[in-house]
């Protein structure tokens, strides 16, 4: 097979799997502890992040591990905040109050998505 002849099939199956991102809905978790300044820093963050970004694909659950510290054991969580992404695959966790927009959207596999999406805006 020629080198050339396989790139429009890459370049179909990243726009499939780009267009795949944009309309998935994401499933996420985000652990707190009480309504302390950080956690409701990190509250406010990923609730901005998630309308912004995810406007109507994504539930998001929060969880105060001082009220329900079972569910922080099963999850494992370490510190607090701690964010998960559950769905789409693969799992992440980010720890923070959720103020690098940036890391946040590059954990949730959100650049490709937002870019495609200034890209159709300008057209």
């Amino acid at each position: 097979m020629k080198k050339g002849a396989a790139r429009p099939m890459q370049t179909q199956a990243i726009e499939a799997a780009v267009s795949a991102q944009a309309s998935a809905r994401y499933v996420l978790r985000l652990y707190i502890t009480g309504s302390t300044p950080r956690s409701v820093k990190a509250i406010t963050n990923i609730r901005k992040i998630c309308e912004e970004h995810l406007k109507e694909r994504y539930d998001l659950e929060v969880v105060d591990i001082s009220r329900h510290p079972t569910l922080a054991e099963g999850e494992q969580i370490i510190a607090a905040p701690t964010l998960i992404k559950k769905l789409p695959l693969p799992l992440r966790r980010f720890i923070g109050d959720m103020s690098h927009t940036d890391r946040i959207l590059i954990g949730l596999d959100l650049c490709e998505a937002v870019e495609e999406t200034s890209l159709t805006r300008d057209r």
